[in-house]
């Protein structure tokens, strides 16, 4: 039953734009059609609260990483605290990790220095990846090889380089995730992608509250919005919504090593709290 419902592979519910009517909205998912929520890291403040949305909620997992515009934040005792996160039975990856070369004031060494140590981290423990990669593309790719992250997998987020770039990670094995920019109309290269590219490899992520999708871009997007997603990629590759919802759960479920019977009928239980900081 539950692989009718959206998976919602990456969202940010720990983020103050949902501080207002944060249990009221994600109470109200499943009615919506979605069943599943991976809530996303960034910065080490995020972690605690994470943690205790997975708590509360018992259809949302997180994940526990440091985003790359954070990196000034790592060190040694931010890096434990990633470490320490993984010992949670519903953290379900490193991320959100990776390079991000927009601000021209970026420290690039220090940024691949923690991508690095995170990927490391991941590959030890035994977790997916979740990679953001904003105009980082050849040393993205160039460090996911150099680490070698294929041998634990992952997902590209939010996926924005061209098809040719897609086609690699593709044949790396890493799934590529598909959001709200797919239903903008200037958003040519990624439909090419979504055309291109394999079902079975597609994850459906909103990284809310950004990146709502047309009709509602520029307001606080939210996981329900993910049907004008699996809309826009039914129409381009001419399948059913179903089938897109289907897959698309199945493929977030395998990524993040879920066990099948997974959903809102039960709440695991966690095995260590965060420690004090």
């Amino acid at each position: 039953m539950y692989e009718d419902l959206i998976f919602d592979s990456h969202a940010h519910y720990d983020d103050e734009a949902f501080d207002a009517d944060r249990d009221e909205l994600l109470r109200g998912m499943h009615e919506k059609g979605v069943g599943y929520i991976v809530n996303a890291s960034a910065a080490p403040d995020d972690m605690p609260r994470i943690l205790e949305l997975t708590k509360k909620y018992d259809f949302l997992y997180g994940t526990a990483g440091i985003h790359p515009s954070d990196a000034p934040e790592m060190n040694d005792d931010n890096f434990s605290l990633v470490s320490e996160m993984l010992k949670a039975d519903k953290i379900v990856a490193v991320g959100e990790i990776g390079l991000d070369y927009h601000y021209p004031d970026t420290d690039k060494p220090l940024q691949k220095e923690w991508f690095a140590a995170q990927i490391g981290l991941a590959r030890r423990e035994g977790y997916p990846i979740i990679v953001h990669s904003r105009d980082a593309a050849q040393d993205t790719l160039d460090m996911i090889k150099s680490e070698k992250a294929a041998d634990t997998g992952g997902v590209i987020h939010c996926f924005s380089y061209e098809k040719e770039m897609a086609k690699i990670y593709l044949d790396l094995g890493f799934y590529i995730g598909i959001g709200g920019v797919l239903t903008f109309k200037n958003a040519r290269k990624l439909k090419e992608i979504v055309q291109y590219m394999p079902l079975d490899r597609m994850l459906l992520e909103t990284d809310c509250p950004y990146l709502a999708p047309v009709p509602f871009r520029g307001q606080r997007n939210d996981s329900s919005m993910l049907k004008y997603v699996v809309g826009a990629a039914a129409e381009i590759t001419q399948r059913e919504e179903e089938e897109i919802i289907r897959v698309t759960t199945a493929n977030a479920k395998a990524m993040y090593r879920l066990d099948q019977s997974s959903s809102f009928s039960g709440t695991e239980k966690i095995r260590t709290e965060f420690p004090d900081r």
